[in-house]
């Protein structure tokens, strides 16, 4: 600006309202480097799930039998062999559970199919009947075709023309056994590979709590820190647990009472199923509905049965899964029902079905940390109910 000719300002507009400038405390180049960590994470751990899923397993079983097994070392009893026949009589006891349900159980899975194959004739035989406005439609509508192929010119009969007939491939019993077999391998491997690192972790004990506790930091406030947070994710997953236990019992033992009220066969098989598949959130309780549902069809022969099967399948997987469960989880972790959710649904798709199992006991984990570290409180507090 030259100081001998000033420009002059532009005029204010009094009336204009003044403008108030905004600025994002949030650096765009650090929140791209966010984004793509947690990319590579999450892609490292889809990836790496036939590592990370056996090593959470674990992790969830040494957090379930420490108390026990720390019981039986105040009795004066090593952990190297209480951790032993710790394990060996949870396996004992549900080895000779699935033995003494196998024959009702393959006589379940054996009547599916049956019911299935019912439940669809039977819509059929309903969707087919011609005093119902769809059937008359239908059967409008074949007439008009037979009539305008009646009144239409004759076609001729085309010749040189080859048929093709595509046939299906023959059914291979080799594949399907060596796929099973392959998938069944693999499923005892898993189980040893957590049955080993399960006893390890016993056996440990309070081991990799006081190394960590030692690597966290040469001041004496970290070290609180970290004791605490370990201490609050021992605690909450120990109780998270212990109310997925009860719970399964009290679904299993409603769900079996139920069933024998109504009069189906195998109550016993279904209310171990209900149990069971109670510790998926969301899919067990549809997977046992659905499959009430068809074997009620079978039994009964009507469909009120049947949806009154499913109904109160339902009504006690809602009572207990969907309402009791989610409510005492997040108030005794303090966290959010929409996150655990939203969390639940996350991780489900990151492993699937153990996803779903290991969803909630990760959650806790993240929010613990998240807590007591400065730049990751903002996460904490979206987790926090």
């Amino acid at each position: 600006m030259n100081p001998d000719h000033p420009e002059k300002a532009a005029p204010v507009d009094k009336d204009e309202p003044s403008r108030v400038l905004l600025h994002m405390p949030v650096d765009v180049r650090n929140m791209a480097l966010v984004v793509l960590t947690v990319i590579a994470v999450l892609a490292v751990l889809r990836w790496a799930s036939a590592f990370f899923v056996p090593l959470m397993l674990g992790l969830m079983f040494s957090y379930a039998l420490s108390p026990v097994v720390d019981a039986l070392q105040k009795l004066r009893i090593h952990r190297a062999v209480s951790a032993a026949v710790l394990i060996l009589a949870i396996q004992a006891v549900v080895g000779l559970s699935v033995y003494s349900f196998s024959d009702d159980a393959s006589q379940l899975v054996d009547s599916l199919p049956e019911a299935a194959s019912k439940l669809r004739d039977s819509i059929r035989a309903r969707s087919g009947r011609t005093d119902t406005p769809l059937g008359t439609v239908q059967k409008a509508a074949s007439q008009l075709e037979q009539a305008a192929e009646e009144a239409g010119p004759a076609t001729p009969a085309t010749r040189g023309v080859q048929r093709v007939v595509i046939e299906k491939p023959r059914f291979n019993i080799r594949d399907h056994l060596w796929s099973g077999t392959m998938g069944l391998v693999s499923l005892i491997g898993q189980a040893i590979v957590v049955t080993f690192l399960t006893y390890f972790l016993l056996l440990s004990g309070d081991t990799f709590r006081r190394k960590l506790v030692k690597i966290a930091g040469p001041t004496l406030s970290t070290k609180k820190i970290t004791v605490e947070a370990l201490d609050e994710i021992t605690q909450q997953i120990q109780r998270y647990l212990l109310v997925q236990l009860l719970s399964s019992a009290a679904v299993g033992l409603a769900t079996g009472l139920a069933f024998w009220a109504l009069g189906l066969k195998h109550a016993a098989v279904w209310a171990l199923a209900a149990g069971v598949l109670n510790l998926v959130p969301y899919i067990g309780s549809a997977v046992i509905a659905g499959a009430a549902a068809l074997v009620g069809f079978l039994q009964f022969g009507t469909v009120n049965m049947a949806l009154a099967v499913a109904g109160a399948s339902l009504i006690i997987h809602t009572i207990t899964g969907n309402l009791v469960v989610p409510w005492v989880t997040s108030k005794a972790s303090r966290m959010n029902p929409v996150a655990v959710f939203i969390g639940v649904l996350a991780w489900g798709w990151l492993w699937g079905v153990w996803g779903l199992l290991l969803g909630i006991p990760i959650l806790m984990v993240v929010k613990a940390i998240c807590d007591r570290v400065d730049h990751l409180k903002p996460v904490g507090e979206l987790l926090g109910d």
